[in-house]
């Protein structure tokens, strides 16, 4: 396993505070967000791991494994138990006997990829092999794309995950680059460890018509001069449909309106919903007629 310095990623130091990690994360996730970096590879990739630095470094337990144990820390617990059983042994007890033996079991090799780090603290073994534990199987991470509209609704998929299928629930108002997990779908463990987990991450497809931003989706709404001058009434479409939408009178290009309730649902709550935020753009009329034309004319001489 390739050791990942989450630090590094951050851009900050190992004596970072929850609040410098925090500032750190909020703006590279800015920067290398998907929505602002539309088919950027590099960019989703950076997005990933920024999220995943920031996931470890955030969490104070999680920190403080992953400073102890590094590349290693998912394993911390395992670890952990491995030297209170080798510390409630007297110096002069063998290594081959009572518990320890069901934990740690002898091999000549070195398959588990572990044995070394295990060596560094607990030392070498005379007399003997080393033991290999019994340790949890590696996490898979898969990334699944989802058109905006499907993730307005919670509703269920399946998956392929390493000759397996998965039937999962994707719940409403999942965001782009959110990551859940799935516990015991990962690799299966070693020795009779237990699996690993798998860690999807939603990748969601930019729409023709709607922008999201958390809860809120942005839609703009063409309408022409006349309208604009005059009020009036024009239909535009929601995610739960279209309706009716009344212009008020000298309306000006760029002026947007707020529909209450007809944005986003909120993750894990979907009786409540985000705003829809309606900016006009207002048409000028083309291919005018000599007529039009000296009407126009007319209303620029009265405003003179």
């Amino acid at each position: 396993m390739a050791y990942i310095d989450y630090y590094q990623i951050l851009g900050v130091d190992k004596k970072a505070t929850p609040d410098d990690i925090k500032k750190a994360y909020r703006k590279l996730a800015r920067n290398y967000h998907p929505d602002l970096n539309p088919n950027d590879k590099d960019a989703q990739r950076k997005f990933q791991e920024i999220n995943e630095a920031n996931e470890v470094l955030s969490d104070a337990e999680k920190r403080k494994k992953y400073d102890e144990y590094g590349e290693n820390w998912k394993h911390a617990e395992e670890f952990e138990k491995a030297r209170r059983q080798q510390g409630s042994r007297s110096a002069g007890e063998s290594f081959g006997g009572g518990d320890w033996s069901s934990f740690y079991d002898f091999s000549g090799n070195n398959e588990s990829g572990f044995s070394d780090f295990f060596e560094s603290l607990f030392g070498n073994r005379t007399g003997g092999s080393r033991r290999n534990a019994g340790f949890r199987g590696e996490d898979y991470h898969a990334e699944l794309h989802l058109a905006l509209r499907d993730t307005a609704v919670t509703h269920k998929q399946t998956l392929a995950v390493n000759g397996k299928n998965i039937r999962i629930t994707i719940p409403a108002g999942i965001a782009n680059g959110q990551t859940i997990k799935l516990s015991g779908h990962g690799a299966p463990g070693i020795n009779g460890g237990p699996a690993g987990d798998l860690y999807i991450t939603f990748a969601i497809e930019d729409d023709p018509l709607f922008k999201r931003l958390d809860n809120d989706l942005f839609v703009t709404a063409n309408i022409n001069l006349y309208t604009a001058v005059l009020g009036g009434e024009i239909t535009i479409e929601t995610l739960s449909g279209k309706v009716k939408l009344n212009v008020q009178p000298e309306t000006q290009n760029g002026a947007k309106v707020r529909l209450k309730g007809k944005g986003f649902p909120v993750y894990r709550n979907e009786s409540a919903f985000g705003d829809l935020i309606v900016t006009y753009n207002v048409e000028i009329p083309k291919n005018l007629t000599e007529k039009q034309k000296q009407l126009f004319r007319e209303l620029a001489q009265l405003n003179r």
